[in-house]
């Protein structure tokens, strides 16, 4: 059976040593995330996700969800048990605002526990997920009484909410939606279509569901401009609170998926269904990307987490399986054979999984951090510094964490040999689930192309010059440290890849767009390995700096310090031959007649 213990040490190691987090103490939220409520939340939250939420993971893989014949869906069993749990244990509510409920904890706090509910479960983990997004454009779009009409609910967990963006016949062109909202006297809309891909579209574990629909209103252009945003419960809400009369939306189908079977993946279908204008008319993709950012930086994290689960079981099982002789010389005599780990390809399959994971885990917890400062920082300068880097760093977080995630889970099966192969032994869940992080909220390839053509260029380069000064600033204050010189050279080399590539962009780019299109997705990993070579030097220094100090656990430290230099030797490098892919630019890529492939 598979395993899995939540990495909290390595959590706190993040949020104490590379992030820094006593220092924004004086900031809104901060001051009662005190080191000590830190860790209880991060080891009661370990516990629930353990005991509660692995132990049904492969179970509600195999069980998968039910529609019954009046549209309603039946998650796997023991789901509704842990959901109450979930909502009595407060675990939705860390990172919410207290005047709706909430704890008001950093958002990188809630970040921190998402990792663990992911990698524990990712099915489950997709219910509350998509409602923290929801509650983020009601709160930021939403009128008065809309946000006291659902956010204290959905905030508790009492309701859940969904993201209803795809159609049959169009996903990242939502210019193309059919959906209509035909306005009612009393200010209302009903609305017609069908959705698909609309995860917790229907559920049993809620007594409410709030989705939030994309629809063209009745006058309004049939272009990606005349696109509202429109909350539609699936039960109305009486004006006491109640719940009132089912609305017409009703759950068509599930789809049958390669991963993630307990999460209710839904065909929805919208016959008249009341719906209520979020925002302006015409203004639904400004309100839907609130929730869209918020919902990348989330699956983001789950091709890291599903690496992390991978990663243990590999590691366990590469401890435990006797087969084999080292390649130097018996190291356990007194058996027949050697446990595979003393193998270096077994341990390079392991390092390259355990590297990325520790760096991505810095990568998506600042990730986290710069959402709070966006909103919380002191000065409005600093909001926006934090604001410019989330939005330059979201794609990549989402395309090149997801990319690696789902890779490193592959790795971590094959480490199993055959038994990776079965489905009993775990990592054949793994690998299913972690495919579908590279696909949804935008796939990939458009991460990468939302990287090239819209952030770089943004307000005139602002983010990506910042960042390259950030990284810059960072090898100039520690180049000249002997002890940093393994981690900074490499750093400094990288960083000027991905600044030469963004040069040959800016040059090629905009005389060929293709050239652009050819480039994007090279470039997005560029970055991504800039950005963990970046974590991963912080990480060697503050390793350093707690073995100079004498530390009680040296031994950890010193792994952080083994496991950044084979990141720095064995994956920083690959920025040259990606720069390479760059640079080639769209010929090749382009040469061929279409009716040739």
């Amino acid at each position: 059976m598979p395993i899995y213990a939540a990495p909290i040490k390595d959590t706190q190691f993040v949020l104490k040593h590379i992030l820094n987090l006593d220092k924004y103490a004086n900031l809104p939220g901060f001051a009662d995330a005190t080191p000590d409520v830190i860790n209880a939340v991060l080891e009661e939250g370990a516990k629930f996700v353990e005991q509660v939420l692995q132990p049904i993971n492969l179970s509600g893989d195999r069980e998968g969800c039910t529609r019954h014949a009046d549209g309603s869906v039946s998650t796997p069993t023991g789901y509704k048990e842990a959901y109450r749990q979930f909502v009595d244990g407060g675990w939705g509510t860390l990172s919410a605002p207290r005047e709706y409920g909430g704890q008001n904890m950093p958002h990188v706090i809630g970040t921190a526990f998402n990792e663990y509910l992911i990698s524990a479960n990712m099915a489950f983990a997709m219910y509350p997920g998509l409602t923290h997004g929801a509650i983020s454009s009601i709160l930021v779009r939403g009128s008065d009484e809309q946000k006291q009409t659902y956010l204290p609910n959905m905030v508790s967990g009492k309701w859940l909410g969904t993201m209803n963006l795809t159609e049959p016949h169009c996903g990242t062109d939502l210019g193309l939606i059919r959906t209509r909202a035909e306005p009612q006297p009393d200010g209302s809309y009903k609305l017609t279509g069908t959705k698909i891909f609309i995860s917790s579209g229907d559920n049993d574990l809620a007594e409410n569901i709030i989705h939030l629909v994309l629809a063209k209103a009745t006058g309004a252009p049939d272009t990606v401009k005349g696109i509202s945003l429109f909350i539609v419960p699936k039960f109305l809400v009486n004006a006491d609170g109640t719940l009132g009369a089912k609305n017409g939306v009703s759950c068509g189908s599930i789809e049958h998926k390669m991963g993630i079977k307990g999460s209710a993946t839904c065909v929805m279908n919208y016959d008249g269904a009341t719906g209520y204008l979020v925002g302006e008319r015409e203004k639904g993709l400004q309100a839907m990307f609130i929730m869209m950012n918020a919902a990348r930086l989330g699956v983001g994290q789950q091709g890291m987490a599903m690496s992390e689960v991978a990663y243990q079981n590999a590691a366990h099982y590469a401890k435990d399986r006797i087969q084999g002789r080292a390649l130097t010389g018996a190291k356990a005599p007194e058996q027949k054979a050697d446990p595979i780990i003393v193998h270096p390809d077994v341990r390079r399959m392991l390092l390259d999984a355990r590297s990325f994971n520790e760096g991505a885990r810095a990568f998506t917890l600042w990730g986290g951090l710069l959402v709070d400062l966006a909103h919380k920082a002191m000065t409005e300068q600093e909001r926006q510094d934090a604001d410019d880097l989330v939005s330059l760093l979201t794609p990549v977080i989402k395309g090149f964490i997801t990319d690696k995630g789902y890779e490193y889970s592959t790795t971590c099966q094959q480490v199993l040999g055959g038994h990776g192969y079965i489905e009993e032994w775990g990592m054949s869940q793994f690998v299913r689930d972690a495919r579908i992080a590279m696909i949804y909220e935008g796939a990939n390839g458009i991460q990468a192309m939302d990287l090239v053509g819209r952030k770089l260029a943004q307000n005139g380069g602002r983010a990506v010059r910042s960042f390259f000064e950030l990284i810059a600033t960072y090898c100039n204050d520690h180049k000249s440290d002997d002890t940093m010189k393994p981690f900074i050279a490499p750093l400094e080399k990288s960083l000027g890849h991905l600044q030469a590539s963004t040069m040959w962009l800016m040059q090629n780019g905009l005389a060929n767009p293709d050239d652009a299109g050819a480039a994007a997705y090279p470039y997005m990993h560029i970055m991504g390995l800039v950005c963990l070579g970046y974590l991963w030097a912080q990480t060697a220094k503050a390793a350093q700096t707690a073995l100079a100090g004498g530390t009680d656990d040296p031994d950890f430290y010193a792994n952080k310090l083994i496991v950044a230099q084979y990141f720095t030797e064995r994956h920083l490098v690959e920025t040259s031959s990606l720069r390479h892919k760059v640079e080639a630019g769209s010929k090749t890529i382009m040469a061929m007649a279409a009716n040739q492939f």
